[in-house]
């Protein structure tokens, strides 16, 4: 089977290297490139021009990737949405994922690893690679039955998955900022994680959060 593969940057050369890349791979084809978020949601007015995976870069003009995945998660569902940037921010890869990116690759990223991201997010749903996993993630081999979390752990997980800080949340829960704090470093240590975007991960790959 064929997968088409859309390459949305506003560096015109990389992605049409990219796009090279992805017609060396086997059942995957560049369909279009695009320079910016709003040049593709033009495209897919068009049902022939609907792919099912688009590569997206995050720092563009007139349509960012953040702003984009939003719009794709909303109104394009069954396109699977992948980051492809140099921005290695928490932040940032943190807002990527709540708008419904399937994984976050870095432009370095090897030729053997862009084929096993595309592969395994039309396979799994997601991919999230090595570098991305190990030192910004850390452990998400923990299946939801094998974690006890209580009511309220959840409660604050569901709150960890938006943009407030921890001394928000703790307004919003009625509790001190150092019982929050309590919660994260609970819940940390059961699903063997090591920061928030582990815990946004985790939360999303359970649809413990649903990106909005």
């Amino acid at each position: 089977m064929q997968y088409s593969v859309v390459v949305v940057d506003d560096h015109n050369l990389l992605s049409e290297a990219i796009g090279n890349l992805v017609n060396d791979f086997d059942h995957f084809n560049l369909l279009y490139t695009c320079k910016n978020g709003q040049d593709l949601l033009e495209k897919l007015k068009f049902p022939d021009k609907i792919p099912n995976i688009v590569l997206m870069d995050i720092n563009m003009p007139i349509l960012n990737g953040i702003e984009t995945t939003k719009i794709l998660t909303e109104k394009y569902p069954d396109i699977n949405v992948l980051a492809l940037s140099i921005e290695e921010n928490e932040n940032t890869i943190l807002k990527m994922l709540r708008a419904g990116a399937k994984g976050y690759l870095m432009k370095d990223t090897k030729k053997e690893v862009l084929r096993e991201a595309l592969e395994q997010t039309m396979e799994k749903g997601y991919y999230h690679t090595n570098t991305i996993a190990q030192i910004l993630v850390g452990s998400l081999t923990k299946k939801p039955s094998e974690v006890q979390l209580k009511e309220r752990e959840l409660e604050f997980m569901k709150h960890a998955c938006t943009e407030k800080t921890y001394k928000e949340i703790a307004d919003i829960m009625c509790l001190s900022t150092k019982t929050i704090e309590g919660y994260r470093d609970s819940i940390y240590e059961k699903l063997e994680i090591k920061n928030r975007i582990g815990l946004v991960l985790y939360a999303i790959r359970n649809r413990i959060c649903v990106p909005e």
